[in-house]
């Protein structure tokens, strides 16, 4: 069940970008499966994609078609993920674009594709492009919570998120949309993202201002410490906004990042909210570091400690593994007395040991709740992180022993 998730909000068409969804039965029997998004003919984009070794081929071909020129349309099917598929997967990736532009009208360079789903199964591509029709039929600019659902695998809910911002004077939007729930240890962005602005942006402030985003969102996400083959988050621009292009980095970059940075981050803390299995929704923030890296390296110890997250799940205050992953982060010459940890605002250590105003009642009534935060302070510096993760519950083992079942 998701921790403190409502539904979708109010997700504000975008002008210049339709969406539409179709069931292809790629995997899925009864449900869509299939995402076409139309990007208005001048647009612009920009993505950053997964680092994992073992890429899948559409994202291969998708960063091959970026750095050919702007994307004319976004292709997203779920339920297989055309991944560890070979040469065959790339067969399947470009004849998947063909298919699409043949439709379309436009170069099959001028399509990006994005899969998600089992990965080392072969891609159906006749069912996909059976289903392409229906889907460029469904296209609208109001398109987003269908497509919100039809990109879900093992999410319980569909992720969305809007922004509507003043800049010259003018009403911009973004809206976003977003996958995942396992498998979730973002090394670029997440599952699958796509986020979408009508402001005209340059190329290359675009790709910043996405860079800029996913870093302070998709890239501070754990569920279970695995970074997927797919991940991939896009950011597309139409140019309808009646505003001069941002080519610089004055107020109106600022304020388009900044709302682009708010999108993914409601969208990235969706992820953790819908994690598989998860029970809890667990900030963990670590202050007084070195470096950046200092900071995160303690904070994802802390985030993919199994016997962490185990205690997280049973609401057992065992602070003693919380003080056990702080010390084999790695951080070197640590002085023990300076640092503090916290639960919420309840501080259980202090100069070496337990505070000695720590109480188990306290530490209990912290972990009882849905949603907790876990603060280090190393007392070594002015850098500072934060990360967002799960427990780990029996639901999520059952969830992937039985994910191809």
């Amino acid at each position: 069940m998701a921790v403190g998730l409502q539904g979708l909000p109010v997700l504000h068409p975008v002008p210049g970008v339709r969406l539409g969804a179709a069931a292809a039965g790629i995997r899925y029997q009864g449900r869509d499966d299939l995402v076409v998004l139309e990007l208005a003919e001048g647009g612009r984009g920009a993505a950053v994609f997964t680092r994992n070794a073992f890429c899948a081929a559409p994202v291969t071909l998708a960063r091959r078609h970026l750095a050919a020129g702007a994307p004319r349309f976004l292709l997203v099917n779920s339920g297989n993920a055309n991944a560890g598929t070979g040469a065959a997967g790339m067969v399947a990736a470009e004849a998947s674009c063909a298919a699409l532009a043949g439709l379309a009208g436009c170069a099959a360079q001028a399509v990006l594709p994005f899969s998600t789903g089992v990965i080392g199964e072969p891609l159906n591509v006749e069912r996909l492009a059976a289903g392409l029709p229906a889907a460029l039929a469904d296209l609208s600019e109001a398109g987003w919570e269908r497509a919100a659902r039809a990109i879900m695998t093992t999410d319980t809910v569909a992720k969305g998120a809007s922004r509507q911002v003043v800049i010259e004077g003018r009403t911009v939007t973004v809206t976003g949309i977003a996958k995942g729930s396992g498998m979730i240890r973002p090394d670029m962005a997440t599952m699958l993202a796509y986020v979408a602005t009508d402001a005209p942006v340059s190329a290359e402030r675009l790709q910043e201002c996405l860079e800029e985003a996913v870093n302070e969102s998709f890239n501070r996400i754990t569920v279970d410490g695995d970074t997927s083959t797919n991940d991939a988050c896009v950011l597309v621009a139409s140019g309808r906004a009646e505003i001069p292009e941002i080519q610089g980095y004055g107020p109106a970059f600022e304020t388009l990042c900044e709302a682009v940075t708010a999108v993914c981050m409601e969208l990235a803390q969706a992820i953790i909210r819908d994690g598989e299995g998860a029970t809890k929704f667990i900030t963990v923030e670590v202050l007084g570091g070195r470096d950046e890296r200092e900071c995160l390296d303690v904070a994802y110890t802390i985030a993919h400690s199994p016997l962490v997250k185990t205690a997280f799940h049973a609401s057992d205050p065992n602070w003693g593994r919380i003080l056990a992953a702080v010390g084999r982060a790695g951080v070197e010459e640590m002085d023990l007395d300076a640092v503090t940890i916290r639960l919420g605002e309840v501080c259980i250590v202090r100069d070496g040991g337990r505070d000695p105003a720590y109480t188990e009642a306290a530490g209990q009534a912290v972990m009882n709740e849905p949603e907790i935060t876990v603060t280090v302070d190393l007392g070594r510096g002015d850098a500072k992180e934060r990360v967002w993760t799960t427990d780990l519950s029996y639901e999520y083992v059952r969830i992937n022993a039985e994910y191809r079942t």
